[in-house]
């Protein structure tokens, strides 16, 4: 019998890896049946029939994930030849639609490729013919993420591979704490996200249209997971200082290494002083500029948005605070999650 959480682990690994919808959903319904989930459920979360889910789960229990993998017939013969694919897969990757012939235009879509494909090689393809194509060659529709062009790649490296190791073989040793430090916003406004809700219709989210919200100041332990987190009136260099001075009342004994970023505060003269009388107790470790990807507690303001903030109407700040206090005591009591979910990027 197989291990139940080696096979999920697996699907999960599936999920991410499928080629098109209908074999990510397959991987999804068997997921979610390890998971617990009853049959009815999880044929209304992928959108089909019981029936078919029971075709799943018992075609995984008869084969296992080769029982979920798609059987395609050759169909027709292919239209573009496998140069002329690979041509157009390389296209959509590194060329926007204004460099190859479309005038003004930034953003890619199924009827500009169908139209690209027509023009470049002859063949005329139906928009559902298009995206059979993409998906065969291993493309999805996805949403773009932003990253920094101001980054420096070799200096991201050295500290992801020379940097962040040093500190970590120092824990136990001269370090007993390694902390990942930053400030965060959390504002009602930035609130609106895809959710569930019946189809055809949108979920309502009342406002009053101001903009509420809170300034927190924290760290992510990154060996136990424990998060010190704190609100504040403001971002200054008084404020940094009194936070640097609560982080060593927090952990009394040990050295104490803190990861950043290079905000303005992190650099004001008015915490010189202390960080050279502390300099037993307490390190600062400047990430790379423009890397906030390699700050481990980016993770941690993500994870608050999406559980408290993300499609819920707050009338004051006082509801916006009590339930970002209730989701920080919650992660802290259960720190090996927070150290699943955010410590082990690096």
């Amino acid at each position: 019998m197989p291990n139940h959480k080696d096979e999920i682990e697996k699907l999960s690994t599936a999920m991410k890896e499928a080629k098109s919808k209908r074999a990510y959903e397959r991987y999804q319904a068997i997921y979610l049946h390890l998971q617990g989930y009853a049959k009815e459920e999880i044929a209304t979360i992928i959108g089909r029939s019981k029936k078919t889910v029971y075709n799943y789960i018992h075609a995984y229990t008869q084969r296992g994930l080769d029982g979920l993998e798609m059987k395609y017939s050759p169909g027709a013969p292919r239209r573009l030849t496998p140069e002329q694919e690979k041509e157009l897969a390389w296209i959509i990757e590194h060329r926007l639609p204004v460099d190859v012939g479309f005038e003004a235009k930034y953003n890619r879509t199924l009827a500009m490729i169908a139209e690209l494909i027509q023009q470049k090689w002859g063949p005329t393809y139906t928009l559902r013919g298009t995206s059979d194509i993409l998906h065969r060659l291993g493309l999805s529709y996805t949403k773009p993420t932003y990253t920094l062009a101001n980054a420096d790649e070799e200096k991201q490296k050295e500290f992801v591979e020379i940097t962040f190791p040093e500190v970590k073989k120092l824990v136990d040793g001269n370090i007993v704490y390694v902390l990942f430090q930053d400030e965060s916003m959390i504002r009602d406004y930035q609130a609106i996200q895809k959710t569930w809700f019946i189809k055809g219709k949108q979920r309502i989210i009342p406002t009053f249209g101001k903009h509420r919200g809170l300034k927190l100041i924290g760290t992510l332990n990154d060996e136990t997971g424990e998060v010190f987190c704190i609100e504040e009136e403001r971002y200054d260099a008084q404020t940094f200082l009194r936070f640097l001075q609560l982080v060593l009342e927090c952990y009394p004994t040990g050295k104490v290494v803190m990861i950043l970023d290079h905000a303005r505060i992190h650099h004001t003269k008015l915490i010189q002083p202390f960080l050279k009388e502390a300099e037993e107790r307490l390190e600062l470790v400047f990430l790379p500029p423009y890397s906030p990807q390699l700050n481990l507690i980016e993770g941690l303001w993500k994870w608050l948005k999406s559980d408290v903030i993300y499609n819920v109407f707050y009338s004051s700040v006082q509801e916006i605070r009590k339930n970002v206090q209730a989701f920080i005591q919650r992660i802290n009591q259960k720190p090996e999650q927070t150290i699943d979910r955010l410590c082990v990027q690096l």
